[in-house]
């Protein structure tokens, strides 16, 4: 451990010297939020696939998926753990293709390898058994539960257009299910009617009037069976791509009050084998795309105004898995499944974190649901967010660093009340400011170990995740946001206002 320690420090002392930094001022509107996320904004999937699934000469899955996972390994369990609560999401593509054993259904096949099956697989199933397993498993870790329903059951492929699913859902299925999954007490935050039927669908869709119409049937449902207000799931759709002109139709028929949470998947960087992966990942603008995608959902959201807002429930970055080569290295943490594939937070064979698991803890851990808009002006390559943070009142920032030769020294100002935005009053604590700093282990962003402030995050022995403590600096020194890094920067105490 105290090699590897020297060994990170030695590399970044090296890079810092070799990138050459830019100094730049970011102004902090802090006088009023300009949106609000949820309080567990961090989101992982549980997926379906079976080892056979296999994309890009490569089967990653293994047995890392929801019907053979080993809820076993400590690893795993303290990975959840960590997160006090994790948001995990039980569905991915073939939950379409899914029938629950309970009710009127006996038999309980696995998923097969079939040319004209749904994503080339056979119908699966999920016994009572292994849902009791799952289940005391989630309550054990505290997980806070999204389920992703079967939202093609009873319904048949067109004979005239390929992918076009049509009929009425079936939800006797899904009603056994529920009150067997009410009789013995487990908890489901929401429900979410399909995966991936939007628009022009992946592997199938549903017409939006028709999915409207359904997710009355869903509403309906979930209100008979949870006949109290406190214990009852949100229902959230559409669980897949935007597609405007589909989404206005499905909400003009579904209409308000129905649907919960207005959620849709985001994978801008396209196939897992693109050879220009890396060059996507460090561009800018395919971060831009992301907002562009987010604007054009609120937009909706706005019109029809469901409860909760818009939501991502899947983020990959790269379809199909991911990229062999990025989604599980340092690169990709300037970008999530839990485990499986190459995109998940944790390796899917010994479920040590990969690199961007600890992003993502310390988002949930600093990054409070009062968003604060930022502006700076400098190299688009500096991506810059606040929040309040969770520590009320202090205020928390992400600085990411796409720049592979450039540095950044950053000063803090806050545009004051009244005054067009203009950077007139410094930004400063009163206290040591706290920051952490991430950066892959030799300096290269395709290394799959992370450091901390120069210290490598490697699970302990007993299986638990590293003390992530921050450093304290000294708030009236500027933050120093490395080449190819991310920073959270927290300020301690209510900021106090100094003249320039």
């Amino acid at each position: 451990m105290y090699f590897k320690f020297t060994f990170c420090h030695i590399i970044l002392l090296l890079w810092a010297s070799l990138s050459f930094a830019q100094n730049v001022n970011v102004v902090i509107h802090g006088a009023a939020s300009i949106a609000k996320t949820d309080d567990n904004f961090v989101c992982v999937t549980l997926d379906w696939w079976p080892a056979k699934k296999c994309d890009y000469n490569q089967c990653p899955w293994g047995k890392a998926r929801i019907l053979n996972l080993d809820l076993r390994y400590g690893a795993l369990i303290n990975a959840i753990k960590a997160f006090n609560p994790l948001r995990i999401k039980v569905g991915g593509s073939l939950q379409d293709n899914v029938v629950y054993k309970v009710g009127e259904v006996s038999s309980c096949p696995n998923f097969m390898k079939r040319e004209d099956g749904l994503f080339g697989f056979s119908q699966g199933c999920l016994s009572m058994e292994r849902w009791d397993q799952l289940n005391r498993f989630f309550n054990h870790t505290g997980v806070k539960l999204t389920f992703g329903l079967n939202a093609l059951f009873g319904r048949n492929e067109s004979q005239t257009e390929k992918g076009l699913w049509i009929g009425d859902w079936q939800p006797q299925n899904t009603r056994d299910f529920m009150q067997y999954t009410i009789s013995k007490g487990y908890k489901v935050n929401s429900y979410e009617f399909g995966n991936q039927l939007s628009g022009s669908g992946m592997g199938a869709k549903v017409d939006a009037k028709q999915y409207g119409k359904d997710v009355i049937v869903l509403n309906n449902l979930v209100k008979e069976l949870y006949a109290h207000p406190e214990t009852q799931p949100k229902v959230l759709g559409t669980g897949g791509f935007y597609e405007e002109k589909w989404f206005n139709t499905f909400l003009e028929v579904s209409g308000q009050g129905i649907v919960d949470g207005l959620t849709h998947h985001i994978y801008n960087l396209g196939p897992g084998d693109d050879p220009n992966m890396m060059n996507k990942i460090l561009n800018p603008s395919y971060l831009n795309q992301v907002s562009q995608t987010y604007k054009g959902v609120s937009d909706v959201v706005n019109k029809f105004r469901p409860q909760l807002g818009a939501w991502v429930s899947e983020s990959g970055g790269a379809l199909n898995g991911g990229s062999k080569d990025v989604s599980r290295t340092f690169a990709d943490g300037f970008w999530q499944a839990l485990i499986g594939g190459n995109y998940g937070l944790l390796n899917a064979t010994t479920f040590v974190p990969n690199p961007d698991y600890y992003g993502a803890l310390l988002w949930h851990r600093l990054m409070g649901s009062i968003v604060l808009a930022v502006t700076k002006e400098s190299d688009p390559n500096l991506r810059v967010y606040a929040h309040c943070a969770k520590k009320k009142p202090w205020v928390s920032l992400i600085f990411i660093n796409l720049s592979k030769d450039r540095s950044f020294n950053i000063t803090l100002s806050n545009a004051k009340p009244g005054d067009a935005g203009k950077p007139n009053y410094e930004f400063v604590g009163k206290q040591n400011r706290e920051e952490y700093h991430l950066r892959a282990l030799t300096g290269d962003i395709k290394d799959d170990i992370v450091c901390l402030n120069d210290v490598p995050m490697v699970q302990t022995d007993s299986e638990d995740i590293p003390a992530m403590d921050p450093k304290l600096v000294d708030a009236s020194t500027p933050i120093s946001i490395a080449a190819q890094s991310i920073a959270y920067v927290t300020i301690c105490n209510t900021p106090k206002f100094s003249p320039n």
